[in-house]
This record gives structure tokens, C-alpha cells and sequence, in this order.
């Protein structure tokens, strides 16, 4: 027992300097985790202000028109800034078919596209691809707007215009979409050039999202004999299928509020037609071409009425995702 203490002493003696827990280092942690929570909480106040700010602002600057139209403002397509009469249906109508066409054609594409980087393509040439596809995310709407209308426009319009009708147009229904004249310019090549802008943020979300599939259960799939596509509808897409939609979304919103490309080729026009080759018009483009010419109070009222439109699509479309997203998640746990 002697040789212990001693033993003990010597090595207390050997580290007589050793500190222990000090009071002033857990003050400086406490303070510096009480400066990050509220930093982190200013940050997320900031974003709620903003959106709140952006909503007042709408609310307050467009109701002079709401006085004056109510709620025949969103059932009137009537655009005419000598007559004081403004209506949003054209714009809406406008917003909403182009968003719809470039969903139609950018969701397979960029499906097909993430696809392939992620299970078809060898590896030499996944990073080409990728790479291309962030080179088409970061070129500038205005490129898109003057490429669609100087070279697509005038080749849609020789091409496939003419095509389209000889086709489709004597179908019942369907031709209705396709009547007119092959001017180029419309609402079909507006949500066209929409569906390209679209592709490159979808498949590169898709793609991202397929990579966190875990490697054992696509080796798991193969070995009991499933095909490829088999592989992508089985386990792929119900492990990522959340990550799919918030990339549609994502796609979507940015549809919505594109402005420069969509105003170069749906050709400005404050009318609503069934077909698809007529020119259109909506309310980002609206907003880009009318704001410096709104002279009067009513009319700057108005087109502030169409970005509060603008605003309330856009976030009735973000929560009708987020509901479906819990809706799924709700059901997987209910399954597991």
C-alpha cells in the first residue's frame, strides 16, 4: 500500500500543473452557443421578414385595383391601359399553360437525363454529361430569349408548326391545341424554351438524389434478376421519390417567374386562345414590358395586383408540394 502512495504522489508530483474544468472556459462555450443560436435565429428571421415585407408590399400597392376590380380582376381578360379596364386572366391563363408544357417536356427529359449519368453511362462519360448539364443552368435567360427567337422560333415555325397541324390538327379535341398560323412565335415556344431552361436544375436534383440510393440494395436487385428499368421502378424511385418531386417543384417555380426568355417568343399579347401556336402573354412578361409605361395610379395599382397573382400561384404550388410530401412520408411510416 506504501509503494502505491508512493507511487502516486510521484506521479502527481511529475504534472503538478494539470487544469482541470475552469469556469472561464465554459463561460466563453455557453456565450459563444448563446451568439450562434440567436446569429442562426436573425438568419431565419430575416427570410420570414422578407417574405412578409415582399407580401405587405403586394398587398398594399395593389389594392387600388382590388377596390376597383374585385374579384372580377382574375375572370376578365380585358387589358386596356386607355380605358383604365385591367384584368389578370390572359397573364394567369398565359403563366399557367407555359408552365404546364414545360413540366409536360422538361420531367421525362430530365428524368431520362439523370438516368442515364446514374445507371447507364460508363464512367468516362458521366462527367461530360454533368458537366454540360450545370453549363446549360448557368447560362443567362436572355441568351435563352434571343437564341429561341432568332434561330429556334424561325425553325419551329418552318418545321414543326406546319407538321404539327397537318397531323394533329384534324383530331376531334386535340386539334384545337394546334390551329393557326405557323408563326414561330407563341405560347407552345414559350413553354418549349421554358422545358429547356427547366431541364438542367430537375436533372441535376434527379441525379444527385439517385446517387444516395445505397449500393447494396441496386446489387441486391440486380442479383435476383431484376432489368435495369426494373432497378429504377422498384427501388430507385421509391427510395428518392421525395427528392424527385422537390425537383419538379424546383423546376416549377422556376417556370413561373421567368421573365426575359418568356417575353423574346410568346409573342405579348392580352388575349387567351384555346390554341397552342397564338401568342400569349403572362404576368412575368407582363410585368417586364408594361412597368415603365404605367403612367397612372390604376394602372401601376393593376400590375402590382398581377405580382401579389404571381406571388399567391407560387406559394399555393409550394404548399400543395409540401402537403404531398408529408402525406408520403406519413404513409412510408405507417408502412415501416
Amino acid at each position: 500500500m506504501s509503494s502505491l502512495g508512493a507511487a502516486d504522489q510521484k506521479n502527481v508530483s511529475e504534472f503538478p500543473d494539470t487544469p482541470g474544468p475552469s469556469r472561464s472556459g465554459a463561460r466563453s462555450r455557453s456565450l459563444g452557443d448563446w451568439l450562434f443560436r440567436r446569429l442562426t435565429g436573425l438568419f431565419a428571421a430575416v427570410v420570414l421578414l422578407s417574405v412578409l415585407g415582399m407580401l405587405v408590399t403586394l398587398l398594399a400597392g395593389s389594392w387600388p385595383a382590388l377596390k376597383v376590380f374585385r374579384l372580377e380582376f382574375l375572370v376578365s381578360k380585358e387589358w386596356n391601359p386607355v380605358t383604365g379596364q385591367f384584368g389578370a386572366l390572359a397573364p394567369l391563363y398565359g403563366t399557367v399553360v407555359t408552365s404546364v408544357i414545360a413540366l409536360l417536356v422538361g420531367v421525362p427529359v430530365s428524368f431520362g437525363i439523370a438516368l442515364v449519368i446514374t445507371e447507364l453511362a460508363p464512367p468516362w462519360l458521366k462527367r461530360p454529361i454533368g458537366v454540360a448539364v450545370e453549363l446549360l443552368a448557368a447560362i443567362p435567360s436572355i441568351i435563352y430569349g434571343m437564341w429561341g427567337l432568332f434561330v429556334f422560333a424561325p425553325a419551329f415555325a418552318a418545321r414543326l408548326q406546319p407538321w404539327l397541324t397537318d397531323h394533329l390538327g384534324p383530331w376531334p379535341v386535340l386539334g384545337l391545341l394546334f390551329e393557326g398560323p405557323p408563326m414561330g412565335i407563341g405560347m407552345l415556344t414559350a413553354g418549349l424554351i421554358l422545358a429547356i431552361m427547366i431541364i438542367p436544375f430537375m436533372a441535376a436534383v434527379m441525379r444527385d438524389v439517385f446517387e444516395t440510393v445505397p449500393a447494396t440494395l441496386r446489387e441486391s436487385a440486380y442479383a435476383l434478376g431484376c432489368t435495369t428499368w426494373e432497378v429504377v421502378w422498384r427501388v430507385v424511385l421509391p427510395y428518392t421519390r421525395v427528392g424527385v418531386i422537390g425537383g419538379v417543384m424546383l423546376g416549377l417555380g422556376r417556370a413561373l417567374g421567368e421573365t426575359m426568355a418568356v417575353t423574346f417568343v410568346i409573342g405579348n399579347a392580352h388575349d387567351v386562345h384555346l390554341s397552342l401556336f397564338m401568342a400569349g402573354n403572362t404576368i412575368s412578361s407582363t410585368l417586364a414590358n408594361e412597368f415603365t409605361e404605367a403612367v397612372t395610379p390604376l394602372y401601376t395599382s393593376s400590375l402590382l395586383a398581377l405580382g401579389l397573382v404571381l406571388f399567391v400561384l407560387t406559394l399555393i404550388v409550394l404548399v400543395a408540394a409540401r402537403l404531398m410530401l408529408m402525406k408520403m412520408r406519413a404513409r412510408e411510416g405507417e408502412r415501416t
